[in-house]
């Protein structure tokens, strides 16, 4: 029978990970398809792993010291049978019974190496039909797309391309844009999206997360050179998502943002 896997990578989430596997086991599949899920957690020590063997997931552990994304993605995918691999979150909440089902429905054409949700479209809209990504619109907003927060991809493709290890982020990003460039296109549809947000991180968090994107999209990008003059112009000119400059100006969460930026592309060589 045609399996599809999940695979969740965690640490120290006893908070969520009951829940996220609760609502996985819920989850509907047409006829004939099977499921596993497949637990990948870097050193916890909160009991995550014991939470997930109660609910029924196969648990590979790995060493804290030895986590990358990619790395702790690629150990998953090695224990993993299906076909189709799911990449969720430990605190990635599915928000209805029929979204697994939507996620291996969303690779029925062959020419798709990839499906995902996302809040906001390429424009920075809000997202509210499907949307078929291929090179030419990936060139054009190369940030936007794919995410292994909560995604599908082939196993036969991985096993051509693996995520990589040496990443500190946007491996997801960097295998999209592989597969894009040799063909293949990605799905992106609201009807995959997941509850799931860091919006109320702390700032040093926030500010973290941003370094690693960044660094890791200057290892497979050419990108602009990005200095303290380019960053006050982005955080003095772009108001992005807010309603107004000084909104943007004033926000905390958006300057750890650019702070972040800033000091991931700092020292990189970049176009």
């Amino acid at each position: 029978m045609p399996t599809v896997s999940v695979i969740v990578r965690a640490k120290d989430e006893a908070p969520a990970i009951g829940r996220t596997l609760d609502l996985l086991a819920a989850q509907r599949l047409e006829q004939g398809w099977e499921r596993e899920v497949v637990v990948v957690d870097s050193g916890s020590s909160d009991g995550t792993p014991d939470i997930a063997r109660r609910h029924g997931a196969r648990v590979v552990e790995i060493p804290a010291s030895s986590f990358t994304f990619g790395g702790a993605l690629n150990t998953g995918c090695e224990a993993a049978s299906g076909e189709l691999i799911v990449a969720l979150s430990a605190h990635a909440f599915p928000r209805d019974e029929g979204w697994l089902g939507a996620m291996v429905g969303a690779m029925a054409d062959a020419e798709v190496a990839c499906a995902n949700g996302q809040d906001y479209d390429v424009d920075g809209g809000a997202m509210t039909a499907p949307r078929t990504q291929d090179l030419a619109l990936a060139q054009r907003n190369p940030y936007w797309g794919y995410s292994n927060a909560a995604g599908i991809f082939r196993a036969a493709l991985w096993r051509e391309h693996r995520f990589r290890e040496d990443m500190p982020g946007t491996e997801d990003k960097e295998w999209a844009w592989h597969w894009l460039q040799r063909g293949h296109v990605v799905r992106i549809d609201p009807a995959l999206n997941v509850e799931h947000s860091h919006a109320k991180d702390p700032l040093p968090e926030i500010y973290e997360r941003s370094r690693r994107e960044w660094r890791g999209y200057a290892m497979f990008l050419e990108l602009p050179r990005y200095g303290l003059r380019a960053l006050l112009r982005e955080w003095w000119t772009d108001r992005a998502s807010w309603r107004s400059h000084a909104r943007a100006r004033l926000s905390h969460r958006r300057a750890a943002r650019l702070l972040g930026k800033y000091a991931g592309l700092r020292g990189v060589a970049t176009g």
